[in-house]
């Protein structure tokens, strides 16, 4: 619960009775966050409400029967999407309200994927100066949580995808600005938070090796482009680009 609770920590410090509202979370996992508690909510109507959170907190009954169950006829459906909403327990029901044509997030009610996001794109626009706050470790656990993780659901899916895509980028760039501030410690947090989500992904693999040699460890430098030049060939039978071995050419031995 480490990036929803990044997340509550924000809105407690800018909202009056900040222990009374809910949060939709779907960073790390599904949870709907009453206060300081969290609600039970059967899987069925996690869907629901994780749908709802990625579609902008309002779907027709139409959009949200045929999305979560698209293999059932058009009656079952609807049939399904009653019985989602008869399952919610009471507490849960107030998050949401029901129409005949509509179901949606009930006024206030707030999601983490919209501010993340916002987030990190704040981080990818060099034009953009940020608090000191933002660019501590309560960021980097945030954007070090997948969508949904586990869901397997086409509709998750894609979102899950432009997420990962984008809080790649996000960690990329939050560890270039730490270099730059000299915060060296969280500068290889965020940069080995991006290199776990993506293995084989040389641009977080050059940050890290940025980073240790901003701090002045060139054999940690070294010694984290033989282990991805080791992994890369074993998994993919590739060499890192010239771009890399270049960043490292000049530590390495003449026999390396």
């Amino acid at each position: 619960m480490a990036a929803a609770g990044g997340f509550m920590a924000t809105f407690e410090s800018s909202s009056e009775g900040a222990d009374l509202y809910f949060i939709v979370a779907i960073l790390g996992g599904f949870r709907l966050l009453w206060g300081t508690g969290v609600v039970d909510v059967p899987r069925v109507s996690q869907r629901l409400f994780a749908f709802l959170a990625l579609h902008g907190g309002v779907v027709t009954r139409a959009t949200v029967a045929g999305t979560l169950w698209p293999d059932a006829s058009e009656r079952q459906a609807y049939s399904n999407l009653r019985s989602a909403l008869a399952r919610l327990p009471s507490k849960a029901r107030e998050a949401l309200v029901v129409t005949r044509l509509q179901v949606a997030l009930t006024q206030g009610v707030r999601v983490d994927i919209p501010y993340v996001q916002a987030l990190a794109h704040r981080l990818l626009d060099p034009t953009e100066t940020l608090k000191r706050s933002e660019l501590g470790m309560a960021t980097i656990t945030a954007l070090s949580s997948d969508l949904l993780p586990d869901w397997y659901d086409e509709w998750v899916l894609v979102e899950a995808e432009d997420w990962r895509q984008l809080r790649l980028h996000a960690l990329e760039a939050l560890t270039g600005r730490l270099v730059a501030a000299g915060r060296w410690g969280e500068a290889a947090c965020a940069a080995r938070a991006a290199v776990r989500a993506e293995p084989l992904r040389e641009s977080s693999h050059n940050a890290l090796i940025q980073v240790y040699l901003a701090e002045g460890n060139p054999s940690e430098a070294v010694r984290q482009f033989t282990c991805y030049r080791a992994l890369l060939h074993a998994e993919l039978g590739l060499e890192p680009t010239s771009r890399l071995r270049q960043l490292v050419q000049a530590l390495r031995s003449p026999s390396s």
